[in-house]
């Protein structure tokens, strides 16, 4: 498809599914080294929008990665050739108020939706660790190691409530599966985003394992900029203020 006949999503539609490909450091313009999470977020594009009169709420969803039509089934090969679009890899949702201007179809354009100091939520399945011990599972210190105990230094304690019930309560944090459970980190940074191989870097750490598939999107928290500019105003209407004592 020539360039020109690309139709652009919304801007307001903050949202991007992509692979993360694992770690690296960066220099800012200060000089400090960080360390972020190179996800390749993109091209993404518009699968389907869902509408309150025929679905029952209104979303769109989001589609990442081609994927050949002769390894689908014949109801999504469908689904894909009524919807008018290209079969797609992994497909999320995200919920808006507001879906006028969404069609199927659209590209989503990195660059316009997620600017260095942006600060987006990632969700994500942690690396599954299987069946795990209290110690690993719940940080458990264990007991002591003297006195020959040997058996004890990993072993959780006491289980049991009082005498009256003489069973393990619900909840009780004890030895089981870890891991591989849907996880959302806040806030993070924006560190640097790369149009050009649709990258996005973000500082530090992202939930799941390298090649999985991360949900990028606008933080919910209140904060969703860094407001380093106004932190030096305020510091040197400070130091004009000591100058005047």
């Amino acid at each position: 498809t020539p360039a020109a006949e690309v139709k652009k999503a919304p801007a307001s539609l903050r949202f991007v599914v992509g692979e993360k490909l694992g770690m690296t450091q960066l220099f800012d313009d200060k000089g400090n080294l960080h360390a972020v999470s190179v996800v390749k977020a993109g091209p993404c594009k518009i699968v389907r929008v869902r509408t309150q009169e025929t679905d029952g709420y209104k979303a769109v969803a989001v589609g990442f990665g081609d994927q050949k039509e002769s390894k689908l089934n014949k109801p999504d090969t469908g689904n894909f050739k009524k919807l008018g679009v290209t079969p797609v890899k992994h497909i999320k949702e995200c919920r808006l108020a507001d879906i006028a201007g969404f069609e199927a179809g659209q590209v989503i354009d990195l660059g316009s939706i997620f600017k260095p100091g942006d600060y987006v939520d990632v969700q994500d399945k942690i690396k599954g660790r299987g069946f795990a011990g209290v110690i690993k599972r719940h940080g458990f210190v264990g007991q002591p190691a003297s006195h020959g105990a040997s058996d004890r230094e990993r072993a959780p304690g006491g289980l049991a409530s009082r005498r009256s019930l003489g069973k393990v309560l619900s909840g009780q944090r004890m030895a089981g599966h870890y891991g591989f459970t849907t996880t959302t980190v806040s806030k993070i940074e924006v560190a640097k985003v790369d149009t050009v191989n649709n990258l996005i870097f973000l500082k530090g750490s992202v939930p799941g394992a390298k090649g999985t598939i991360v949900s990028v999107l606008e933080t919910s928290k209140p904060k969703k900029h860094v407001v380093a500019a106004q932190v030096q105003k305020v510091s040197a209407s400070k130091a004009a203020n000591t100058k005047k004592k």
